[in-house]
């Protein structure tokens, strides 16, 4: 049985490793051999990742990759993109091909409000409440001056805040909703600061109150916190063209596959189920990016399947139509990210990624994330009415099979050649490998 520890975070790495090795692998040193084996030789550089998060090991790898071809808003860019799923940088890049020879992307950010609350309690008149709000809420901007003085001369800050009553869900329960711009930063340390001196000022000024009894001055705050739910933070991206320029390939007619494409987006509108692992590819293309240029990609994530359920009901993110025998393929998504600040300074893949990129402003990176994952559908959805989605991505997978089954050079480049005129399944790829080794 595995015992606890004591003062765990407070070892050095080497006593942490040789404390999991004995403790959950039986002082099997190949344990210790996998852990040191990801640790760079640099160790500045090993240092600086070290001291990213608390209780580290080692490194955990994940490939970097990029795909070309970006034409979006008219200016060429090759995207970076961090995933261990195959075919999902094969898929980006096809689509990007494919459209560059049609006028590219077309992207622009809606809006770029962020959100943060205070939640508290409050038992009494809330006629009271709000007299004693429109008092306060003054007061509240003049106490976050000294977070806000440096954001304000970059052109952002607190746009306003709102008294918020939601004591019909919840018995004495309100917000003070506030809304901010953030400009190139991801602001989650600028908004919580600033909700956390509404909080200290609100509750102060509460106890001072006159017009409030004993009761009422008693306000209880619950927490101070961002918002990672960003429905007015928009960034919109579209691809269009002539149906009759819809495929390349002779055997397809654009007309039947225009049809039968958007007829694929309509089903993910309407059916949830098929809706999830739509959304899913879209974000195999936006988490990649995300990742890549040192963004949080999970809260970009719940950001995202929060507003595809704004209607009450999980549904598509992309939309298509036929107008005037122009075909339209458009995506309109939440996305709050940040080009200053957190690991854009520090990790050296991140600051390449964004050089890669132009070294983008928050609303360039936001319209690139945005093409990413329309790129992505439009791939995904291609493959899916056409040829099914499992041919291609099996041969991007027929790489994983052969390391898994150590293939030499020579080998892979054997199996390489046979599937690709032969369907590459798991079962196909191993049999392959047995009957090739079998010959020898």
């Amino acid at each position: 049985m595995s015992k606890s520890v004591s003062g765990f975070s407070k070892m050095s790495k080497s006593n942490k490793i040789d404390w999991i090795v004995a403790t959950y692998f039986n002082h099997n040193e190949d344990a210790k051999h996998i852990i040191k084996q990801y640790w760079n030789t640099n160790i500045k550089l090993q240092q600086l990742h070290d001291e990213f998060i608390e209780n580290t090991i080692t490194n955990y790898y994940l490939p970097f990759g990029v795909a070309p071809n970006f034409l979006i808003n008219d200016k060429m860019y090759a995207i970076p993109m961090a995933i261990e799923e195959s075919s999902v940088v094969a898929a980006a890049s096809k689509a990007a091909k494919f459209w560059l020879d049609r006028g590219g992307f077309k992207a622009e950010v809606l809006s770029t409000t962020k959100i943060g609350q205070v939640h508290f309690m409050f038992h009494g008149n809330f006629k009271t409440l709000y007299a004693f709000f429109k008092t306060v809420k003054p007061k509240l901007f003049e106490a976050t001056q000294p977070i806000t003085k440096n954001m304000e001369k970059r052109g952002g800050g607190i746009i306003d805040i709102e008294l918020r009553d939601k004591s019909e869900s919840m018995d004495g329960y309100f917000q003070l909703h506030a809304t901010f711009e953030t400009l190139d930063a991801m602001g989650a340390n600028f908004i919580n600061s600033c909700l956390e001196q509404f909080a200290k000022t609100f509750r102060e000024e509460a106890l001072n109150y006159d017009d409030f009894s004993e009761k009422e001055k008693n306000i209880e705050i619950i927490m101070s916190i961002l918002s990672n739910y960003v429905p007015d933070c928009l960034v919109r991206a579209e691809v269009s063209c002539p149906v009759n320029d819809l495929t390349e390939n002779p055997d397809i007619n654009p007309e039947e596959f225009a049809k039968k494409f958007i007829q694929a987006v309509k089903i993910a509108e309407v059916e949830p189920f098929r809706a999830v692992t739509h959304n899913k590819g879209i974000m195999n293309g936006i988490d990649a990016v995300v990742l890549a240029t040192g963004n949080d990609f999970r809260a970009v994530e719940a950001g995202v399947h929060a507003y595809a359920s704004r209607n009450g009901r999980y549904s598509s993110l992309t939309h298509a139509k036929i107008e005037n025998d122009i075909f339209y393929f458009w995506i309109e998504i939440p996305l709050a990210l940040g080009t200053v600040g957190g690991l854009t300074s520090l990790h050296p893949l991140v600051k390449l990624a964004l050089e890669l990129l132009h070294n983008p402003s928050a609303k360039e990176l936001m319209q690139v994330v945005a093409v990413a994952g329309l790129a992505q559908n439009f791939a995904a959805l291609r493959s899916l009415t056409t040829t099914g989605i499992q041919e291609g991505h099996m041969k991007m997978h027929l790489m994983n099979i052969l390391n898994q089954f150590e293939a030499t050079n020579e080998e892979k480049k054997t199996l390489i050649d046979y599937f690709k005129t032969h369907t590459a399944t798991h079962s196909a790829v191993v049999e392959a490998i047995h009957n090739l080794r079998s010959k020898k």
